[in-house]
């Protein structure tokens, strides 16, 4: 009898993180990341570009074609797949213009869908368009001004610019490109870049301000953060130096968003104002943030399984019947203004929100 006590106990809490985890595997119909990932991941297949500053494909349609992409993956839908490789040929020839310079952070990130490209195809032409991308976030340009030098003589990316958006931006593409080659200094890279971020922006309630000099919570700035150290954890060594502070971050950050969750279990716009609007790119961003953490055991399951499932179910009711997602903050620089935020314009399909979604279906149809 002894035995079975010390046996049951021993089980109970294996249970229990197993029965909160299951939280995440059975949603009700039409909800399912399944459905939603396919709504979504569809639609793509008939979006126009959406090109950054009139010229290159941007950075909210890459992170879009990127969440499609892992979808297809995921549901073995080899048609859906398919069409976005075949998509993406057109920028090999008569859409070649359309290739991002390699001048900016915002614009290098496109880097990462090549590369994720070659992840699924292992056709070498996409590591060889992919590869330069992350490669150039460290070679400094010759016309570089004095604070880009500064940045690469400390062994930062000459792209720096301390804005929070960075932290996806550039932590995609290095990923990637450690994914694809296995080359280390790709993932150094992105962790020594991170700390920093960590060091310089991370406010002692866990959420980041935009910039050094624009002291407001923004959302999908935080997304983007959020974001950022989620894909960062994912492919960090587990005896890496900088894991234990990355890590460090991420769980305080993430403890802070779960007190911020609003009553429809989103997330607003600024995130420490109650009556500021619920945003969904943002929202999106940390509801990923919550399930890999809950899948890989970064986070207690029994206290972020139940917050991740509530964000997912109302995030899915802010999707449309043309498959776009409704209160999107449009693209924002930042600006030290609390109004500025406040009266961003909202939009409907906006790709900043599409995007994410499908993070978060394809996270939760993850094993």
């Amino acid at each position: 009898m002894y035995k079975k006590v010390l046996i049951l106990l021993f089980l109970i809490p294996f249970q229990l993180m197993f029965a909160q985890k299951s939280m995440l595997k059975d949603f009700p119909a039409g909800t399912t990341p399944e459905e939603i990932g396919k709504r979504l991941a569809y639609r793509f297949l008939t979006e126009k570009h959406a090109l950054h500053i009139g010229k290159w494909i941007g950075y909210p349609e890459t992170f879009y074609w990127n969440g499609a992409l892992r979808y297809a993956y995921l549901a073995k839908d080899k048609e859906l797949l398919n069409r976005l490789q075949d998509k993406f040929e057109y920028l090999f020839t008569e859409e070649k213009a359309l290739q991002p310079i390699m001048n900016h952070v915002d614009v290098n990130m496109f880097g990462s869908l090549p590369l994720e490209l070659y992840l699924l195809t292992k056709d070498k032409k996409y590591w060889y368009l992919g590869l330069p991308y992350a490669d150039s976030q460290w070679e400094l340009p010759r016309k570089a001004n004095q604070g880009e030098k500064e940045w690469a003589e400390k062994g930062y990316s000459w792209q720096t610019r301390l804005w929070i958006d960075d932290m996806y931006m550039i932590t995609i593409v290095q990923t990637r490109a450690y994914k694809v080659t296995k080359d280390k200094k790709y993932i150094d890279r992105a962790a020594k870049e991170m700390v920093m971020y960590l060091d310089e922006l991370q406010r002692p309630n866990g959420l980041f301000y935009h910039a050094p000099d624009v002291p407001y919570y923004w959302g999908r700035g935080n997304g983007w953060m959020a974001a950022g150290m989620t894909e960062l954890l994912q492919c960090l060594p587990k005896n890496h130096k900088d894991r234990p502070r990355i890590l460090e971050g991420y769980r305080k950050m993430m403890e802070s968003l779960k007190q911020y969750q609003n009553p429809e279990g989103l997330w607003n716009q600024l995130i420490d104002q109650s009556d500021c609007w619920t945003e969904t790119s943002g929202s999106a961003m940390f509801t990923f943030a919550f399930i890999k953490g809950v899948k890989n055991g970064w986070l207690n399951a029994e206290e972020y399984a139940p917050a991740a499932r509530k964000a997912w179910i109302a995030l899915v009711s802010y999707l449309n019947d043309n498959n776009q997602v409704r209160e999107i903050c449009v693209g924002t620089n930042k600006k030290n203004s609390k109004q500025y935020y406040y009266d961003r314009p909202r939009r409907t399909g906006d790709y900043h929100g599409q995007g994410p979604y499908l993070w978060c279906a394809a996270a939760l149809m993850e094993k």
